[in-house]
Formats: C-alpha cells, sequence, structure tokens
C-alpha cells in the first residue's frame, strides 16, 4: 500500500484522469490523505478548512473581475475595440489576424479571463476573418493564443491567486510585472500571424472598407478608459485591487447603459446570473483546495515532492526547465485556476530554494500556462474559439505550433532577462 504521502497525488491524478471536476478531485485527494496518514478526529477539520481557503478579503475582487469581463463583452465594447484596432492597422496581408490580437490585448486589461476574451473576440472577429480569405481554423488559433495572454495583462483572475498563495507578494507588482510580458507575448503571436497570412495569401487587402481613425477612436475611447482606470487608481493609491475591481464593475455598467446602451435590464440581470455561476464554480475549486493544500501540508507531502525536483539538480536552470515543462502540460489539460491551486503548494518550496525571484517566477508561471491554453489537445481557449468557428480542434494544431513556438521563445527571453518583469514594478516602487 502507498504512503499517504503518495496516495494524495495517486488519488488526485487519477480522479482528473477519468474525468472528475477538478474541485471534487482536490477534495477526495485531500480527504484519502488525512484518512489514511492522521488521526481520525483530523476529518473535523474539513469544515474549517474549506472556509478558511476562501474567507480572505482579496478573494472578493475574483467575483467582480468576472463580472466586469462579462459586462464588457455584453456591451459591445470588443465591436469598438475591432472598429478602432482596423483604423489603425488598415486593409493588408495579416491585417485582421493583428486586430485580432490587439482586442484581445485590450479586452485583457479588462476581464482578466481568457476564455472570456476568446469568446467576445471570435464572436466578432470570425466573419470578418473568413470573409478575407482566413481558414477557420487559422482564425481559431489567432483568436485562441492573443487571448491568453489575458492571464498576464492586469488584472489577471490567475495573478490575484497567485498573489494570495504566495506569502510576501504584492499584487500590484504582479500586475505591473505582467504588463510588458504580456504586451510580448502579444508581438509573439503577431509576429507568425502575418508571416503565415503572407506565405499563404489570406486577406489580399481588399476587404472591407477602412473606417476613420478619429470617428471609430473616439468610439472606443471609453472602452480604452477601462484599463487606464484600473492601473491608475492601484498606482495613485487612490484604491486597492478589490476596491479597482468594485470600480470596474461600475464603469462597465455605465459605459454599457449610458454610453453604449448595449445592456438593458434584462442583459444586466443576465451578466449577474452568468457572472455568479462562473465566479462560483472558481471559488468552490479554490475552496475544496483548502482541503487538499492543508492535507498535503500537515503529511509533509509537498515538501517530499519539492525536496524529490531539488535533487534532479542543483543547477537552477535545469530546474527551471522541469518546471516549465511541468507548467506548459499542466496547462495543456487543465483551467490555469486549477494549476496554481494544485501545483503552487508544491513549487514554493522549490522557488524558495533556488531563491527564485517570487514575483517574476509568478510572471513565468503566468506565461507557461498562457503556452498551454492553445496548445492542443486540451487547450482551454481553443476549446472556446473552435465552438464559436465551428471547426474541429484537431485542424488547429498546424496553425498553433507555429503560435507555441513563437510564445515559447518570447517565455525564453524573460526568463534570461528578468527585467522584461521586474523593471516596471521596480521604477513604480513596489516591493518584488
Amino acid at each position: 500500500m502507498p504512503s499517504p504521502e503518495v496516495m494524495i497525488f495517486v488519488v488526485l491524478g487519477g480522479l482528473i484522469a477519468i474525468g472528475s471536476p477538478i474541485a471534487v478531485a482536490l477534495a477526495m485527494a485531500g480527504v484519502v490523505g488525512i484518512v489514511m496518514g492522521l488521526p481520525s478526529q483530523m476529518l473535523g477539520t474539513l469544515g474549517t478548512n474549506t472556509y478558511n481557503a476562501i474567507a480572505k478579503y482579496p478573494l472578493v475582487a475574483i467575483p467582480l473581475f468576472v463580472l466586469t469581463g462579462t459586462i464588457f463583452e455584453r456591451s459591445g465594447v470588443a465591436a469598438n475595440l475591432v472598429r478602432f484596432a482596423r483604423a489603425l492597422v488598415g486593409p493588408r496581408r495579416g491585417g485582421l489576424a493583428v486586430v485580432a490580437t490587439l482586442v484581445c490585448l485590450i479586452m485583457g486589461g479588462m476581464s482578466g479571463s481568457g476564455p472570456a476574451d476568446a469568446a467576445a473576440v471570435a464572436m466578432v472577429m470570425a466573419p470578418s476573418m473568413a470573409k478575407a480569405g482566413y481558414p477557420r481554423a487559422f482564425t481559431a488559433t489567432v483568436i485562441a493564443a492573443s487571448a491568453s495572454t489575458a492571464i498576464l495583462i492586469p488584472p489577471s483572475v490567475a495573478l490575484i491567486i497567485y498573489s494570495i498563495l504566495v506569502p510576501g507578494v504584492d499584487l500590484r507588482a504582479l500586475f505591473a510585472a505582467g504588463l510588458f510580458p504580456g504586451l510580448l507575448a502579444g508581438l509573439a503571436v503577431i509576429g507568425p500571424s502575418v508571416w503565415l497570412s503572407r506565405r499563404y495569401g489570406f486577406e489580399g487587402g481588399e476587404g472591407d472598407e477602412r473606417p476613420p481613425l478619429w470617428e471609430s477612436f473616439v468610439g472606443a475611447l471609453p472602452a480604452l478608459f477601462a484599463p487606464v482606470i484600473i492601473l491608475g487608481g492601484l498606482r495613485s493609491g487612490l484604491f486597492t485591487p478589490t476596491e479597482a475591481a468594485v470600480v470596474a464593475v461600475a464603469y462597465g455598467v455605465f459605459i454599457g447603459t449610458a454610453i453604449y446602451r448595449n445592456l438593458g435590464w434584462r442583459d444586466l440581470y443576465r451578466a449577474f446570473a452568468d457572472s455568479a455561476v462562473l465566479s462560483a464554480v472558481i471559488l468552490l475549486i479554490i475552496s475544496l483546495a483548502g482541503i487538499f493544500a492543508w492535507a498535503g501540508n500537515t503529511l509533509g507531502a509537498f515538501d517530499q515532492l519539492a525536496n524529490a525536483v531539488l535533487g534532479v539538480s542543483d543547477d537552477p536552470a535545469v530546474a527551471l526547465a522541469l518546471v516549465m515543462a511541468l507548467l506548459l502540460v499542466a496547462g495543456m489539460v487543465l483551467d490555469g485556476v486549477s494549476i496554481y491551486l494544485i501545483l503552487i503548494p508544491i513549487l514554493m518550496p522549490v522557488m524558495q530554494g533556488f531563491q527564485w525571484n517570487a514575483t517574476w517566477f509568478g510572471i513565468l508561471m503566468a506565461m507557461t500556462i498562457a503556452v498551454g491554453q492553445f496548445t492542443p489537445p486540451v487547450a482551454v481557449n481553443l476549446m472556446v474559439t473552435t465552438k464559436v468557428t465551428d471547426v474541429p480542434m484537431e485542424r488547429t494544431i498546424g496553425w498553433a505550433l507555429w503560435m507555441v513556438t513563437a510564445m515559447v521563445a518570447a517565455l525564453a527571453l524573460v526568463i534570461i532577462f528578468p527585467q522584461i518583469a521586474l523593471w516596471l514594478p521596480e521604477t513604480l516602487g513596489y516591493r518584488v
């Protein structure tokens, strides 16, 4: 019979493999560890640990940013941003692919959710890209890869969770640190998108007429102000990250009802209801992950696994390569929130053992998970865009490999030059 420390991971992996919900897998793995390795009265801690996992003030930001993304998605923001981006880029080969990436980057500064951005942008861009001659599989891949930058561009739900799980990390520093790597990731998608468009003759420049620049800019201005308000308020100290989420919701409701006038009472109700369901799923995973985290820490399972990783090599570069490979594989089959909750307790001792900067490491985690979000066979962002474009995921593999290669190159740059991530938070005076 395997030891409790081993069984906690065997049960977790087995349940995930058979398709069990992540929340159930985390809770059951923790319960098995408690039953096998601790006194039976420790089962009485299940309720306490479930509650303690979500009884954290910063977590209030998660449902609020989810609501923000839903409101912006349904208020016509994406359509106005697309029009402005098309006015900037103009009709050229690969132009619509560049537009899709730019819009995803801006939308990422509102919702912090890759799948939400992928859905909103795909709904608007897919018909135009199909009309311009882009294959549906290419369209789905470009939008999925571009939307993966939302995990880096502040406000990122994944970075909020990281700041809660890793003691001493300043969320404002994380948000600032994610900005330039996020833009770099966007450029990494644009490069192969334009090259492939020219190579295969997508969009010969004879598409729809270029929108007037000033008129489209004015139409997009309310949406463009959203990231400015969120990040500007954080930088000025006017509000905390949690309060920023409240401001973002209020601003989204205002521009949706008073400016774009695409949100009625029925639409708002639907947005609140859908956001509540999605937020409940996220918080349920976090709460039940508290059982897994407590059991793993109490049994010493996380320390043992971390020591095993540390024992593979004392070379930080080799260890980091192993960690990145693990995160990439995890990103292919799991969502970002689940990956953080499962792997951070394991990786934190490794990070501390090699004395890696916690802010920098958090950004590396986010970039690696971002790559996994559009890497088949699962790839949560691709699942969304292939559904919108009605194309089988297997047809995206050839296109996705180009995007993955470019994004991995961007990740390598952030590994080699940590200041790409750390310069901005250091300049702004945040603790990194």
